[in-house]
């Protein structure tokens, strides 16, 4: 069993390859350094400490998947968004789960 698998079971995993296979928002939370040294294609970069003062962007979106290095800021992001009303968010983990998924649809 992968370690994505081992971390975040079966239905998680299951429950993000449909929600990028429908099209959903992806939202990198890194730095912006962090984002341009390589990240998701079409995500863009919503940085965790930027994140309260941007939240028009994520209005009016089907499913909202972030991620981040390793799932922790993007953990934290999904509780704000939760906070804000948004409860079609997952979190992703990685970058590189995301990217991995997105790049098999």
């Amino acid at each position: 069993m992968g370690l994505f698998s081992s971390l975040f079971g079966k239905k998680e995993t299951t429950q993000l390859t449909a929600a990028i296979a429908e099209g959903a928002f992806l939202v990198d939370v890194r730095t912006p350094e962090e984002f341009a040294a390589g990240s998701v294609k079409g995500a863009v970069n919503i940085p965790l400490d930027q994140l309260g003062g941007r939240l028009a962007a994520f209005r009016n979106k089907n499913i909202i998947v972030l991620f981040c290095r390793s799932g922790g800021r993007s953990s934290v992001a999904k509780r704000i968004l939760a906070q804000n009303g948004f409860d079609k968010v997952i979190n992703g983990g990685s970058w590189q789960q995301v990217n991995r998924i997105r790049s098999q649809k």
